[in-house]
């Protein structure tokens, strides 16, 4: 049974605690000591791949925010397509590699929608002309920009979109898309009002969880999940198998519970306040880590983007509001003897997010920080990059040293570092042999005497670092190899490593449950 406190007993109990603990407990900063951590993913963030079912009750649920849908003509035989990207009319000469022909779904209910194309405008009605010519044109989806989808029952690729004015688009020409088809229709290759979809991506975030229910039917999947998903035993097991501490990903909206802005759920701060409560009984440390931030960091599912656009920091206000989220998050629990850092936002995209307003954020935060507590470190996540040019493959840092300039005047800083092992050219041994050979030489080129210290979270493809290896044929013995590895390069990290993550429920990445590899003899800490 969860263990439930008002803020105001929980705020009395950690200033007792932290009185009684300070030195026992390791609250001054100690370099010596290195954090061995299990990070709490798809828990108070969530992503889908971690736990799948969560989305099952969704109805339609393959048509959720961000989802990038084509639709192909079957009379013209071309795709719809925002011309030259958006601000003008749209029109049906696309091709299915053209990134103007891909629509992202912003989710009204399951079956209306606005649709957001390349340049971030919304289709809709041609208002200021004749009613029935549709455009891409305005920046914020109202009345005129929301449409119905009807799929054929009897093929859920075949469709008809409902406009606003309770026609149907149709596809005349390659140049002259209108809506004013109006008439049932025997789905076939005549109608020019039939469309053929084909969804292109899909995200699974909090956005898309919470949205996808909706008000009424959220609140209780939600809250269900977060009093389920982790419980006190976790904090047992991770505590009684060599692990001293927790990172529990949080979102920007926690800081509004309990009434959260739509479609956010309130809930998942009482959720946080146990986890206090479990790492205390059990002498774990945590540290809070901000993974979604306002208009997200990164466009990813995990930042809750809402359709993969990243708009975090383009603005002062938008910085203010989240480090008023760190302030608010450092005030409530800077007593509690188990908080050992903060960390100020997770995997910031560049070149998005440029090194002026990332420096500008990070110093901000760091004051709200330390404003409540002289001795929590503030951990500062490098900015991440894609490999492959053209952002679709997975991710690295950049040269973490570009924080050092701020760092090096900031007591008690540390330097969040994501790699990403992920080669499925090489063998096993040589995926063993680039950890020790290059993640270690990375690692020492960052590491100096009166240097910050440094955080390794590392990243096979999309998790923090795992005994995963992109290895059809390793055996169990070769994964050991490489969890051992991996545990070696980067228990030389300065303030620790986290593991991504405690636990799945996915059964096909089972390797990435920190829970199933040690209860499989995979992993020994």
């Amino acid at each position: 049974m969860a263990i439930l406190f008002s803020t105001k007993q929980l705020f009395s109990i950690c200033i007792i605690l932290s009185f009684m603990l300070s030195f026992s407990y390791g609250r001054s900063p100690n370099p010596a000591f290195r954090i061995k951590a299990a990070n709490l993913g798809g828990w108070l963030v969530t992503e889908g791949w971690i736990k799948p079912s969560l989305f099952d009750g969704i109805p339609n649920k393959d048509f959720l925010d961000g989802t990038q849908l084509q639709f192909k003509s079957v009379t013209v035989g071309k795709y719809l397509c925002a011309e030259n990207g958006g601000g003008t009319i749209v029109v049906a000469n696309g091709t299915n590699t053209s990134g103007w022909a891909i629509f992202k779904l912003w989710r009204i209910n399951e079956t209306n929608f606005h649709f957001r194309v390349f340049n971030k405008q919304f289709i809709g009605l041609d208002t200021n002309g004749n009613g029935i010519d549709i455009v891409a044109e305005s920046n914020t989806p109202g009345s005129s920009e929301t449409f119905e989808i009807v799929r054929n029952s009897k093929d859920l690729s075949r469709l008809r979109i409902k406009a606003p004015n309770g026609f149907f688009l149709q596809a005349k020409t390659e140049e002259l898309v209108t809506a004013d088809y109006e008439g049932a229709t025997s789905w076939g290759d005549d109608d020019p009002s039939v469309f053929e979809m084909t969804i292109n991506g899909s995200m699974q975030g909090e956005f898309q969880v919470t949205n996808g229910y909706g008000p009424q039917k959220a609140p209780q999947v939600m809250r269900k999940h977060w009093s389920t998903y982790i419980v006190e035993d976790d904090f047992k097991f991770i505590a009684g198998n060599g692990l001293n501490a927790v990172r529990i990903p949080v979102g920007w909206w926690m800081a509004s519970d309990p009434t959260p802005p739509a479609p956010y759920v309130g809930g998942s701060l009482q959720a946080l306040d146990n986890a206090f409560t479990w790492a205390r009984k059990y002498e774990l440390k945590i540290i809070i880590d901000l993974h979604a931030a306002p208009g997200s960091q990164n466009g990813f599912e995990h930042s809750s983007s809402r359709d993969g656009s990243q708009e975090w920091g383009l603005t002062d206000d938008n910085i203010q509001q989240t480090v008023a989220v760190i302030d608010f998050l450092t005030a409530r629990y800077a007593s509690c003897p188990s908080l050992y850092a903060v960390e100020l936002i997770n995997e910031p995209l560049s070149p998005g997010v440029s090194l002026e307003r990332l420096n500008k954020y990070y110093k901000a935060g760091y004051d709200a920080v330390r404003n409540h507590s002289p001795t929590a470190y503030v951990v500062m996540s490098s900015r991440i990059e894609p490999i492959d040019p053209s952002g679709l493959g997975p991710m690295d840092p950049r040269d973490p040293r570009e924080l050092f300039p701020l760092t090096s005047d900031l007591n008690g800083s540390v330097i969040d570092v994501h790699y990403y092992n992920s080669n499925k050219s090489m063998t096993v041994q040589q995926n063993i042999d680039f950890v020790c050979t290059n993640r270690s030489a990375q690692l020492n080129q960052i590491t100096t005497p009166d240097g910050p210290l440094i955080f390794v979270v590392t990243y096979f493809v999309s998790g923090e670092w795992v005994a995963e290896l992109p290895v059809p044929e390793a055996s169990k013995e070769d994964l050991q190899r490489f969890a051992k590895a991996q545990q070696e390069v980067y228990g030389n990290a300065t303030f620790g490593w986290g593991y991504w993550t405690l636990k799945t429920l996915n059964n096909e990445r089972k390797h990435w449950s920190l829970e199933w590899m040690i209860e499989n003899g995979y992993i020994k800490l």
